[in-house]
């Protein structure tokens, strides 16, 4: 497994409503690693797992 970090905006149905989050995850793809970031920023923040995460900036690797 690689390590990813998000750092950067979080949309929520169509709107920002954090500007700067950083997030980081262990996952064997970056897909993946997006998912886990968004499931964390819901866990984290006490949203229904149906709410809509987006994380639109760069999941960058770590290496």
């Amino acid at each position: 497994m690689q390590k990813y970090t998000y750092e950067g905006p979080v949309v929520i149905f169509g709107r920002c409503i954090e500007h700067h989050w950083y997030g980081s995850t262990y996952a064997v793809s970056e897909k993946k690693a997006r998912a886990n970031l968004e499931y964390q920023y819901k866990k984290q923040t006490g949203k229904s797992p149906q709410s809509k995460v987006e994380l639109p900036g760069k999941v960058t690797l770590i290496e």
